[in-house]
């Protein structure tokens, strides 16, 4: 499960770094400077990174709630629609979560 989520996850980091013309405007829509954008995607790729190191997972998964919580705030302060903008943050936060979990407790042996 958290497969999606991180995918997900360094597929938005890697966009940060490269500046399409499609994140440009999406900061530009949320009020964020451009000049802002690479140190968000650095700041989101190494919380991943922490996430994927069994040693840190926890950490990387509250780091990564954090960064997706100010996601929801910043969806909220612009007024964009609530379960598909406002609230994708939080499945990627739930996906996470639940697939530390099953590597954690063997949720293999839950479903069976």
């Amino acid at each position: 499960m958290s497969g999606l989520g991180v995918t997900f996850l360094l597929m938005d980091g890697v966009m940060k770094l490269f500046k399409p013309a499609v994140v440009r405007e999406a900061f530009a829509r949320l009020g964020y400077p451009e000049s802002e954008i690479i140190v968000i995607g650095v700041l989101l790729l190494m919380c991943t990174a922490l996430y994927l190191v069994p040693r840190s997972s926890i950490f990387g998964a509250i780091l990564l709630t954090g960064f997706l919580g100010g996601a929801v705030a910043t969806h909220v302060r612009v007024g964009d629609p609530l379960l598909s903008h406002v609230l994708f943050p939080t499945y990627i936060a739930a996906l996470l979560w639940v697939g530390l979990y099953c590597v954690n407790r063997g949720c293999e042996r839950s479903f069976r």
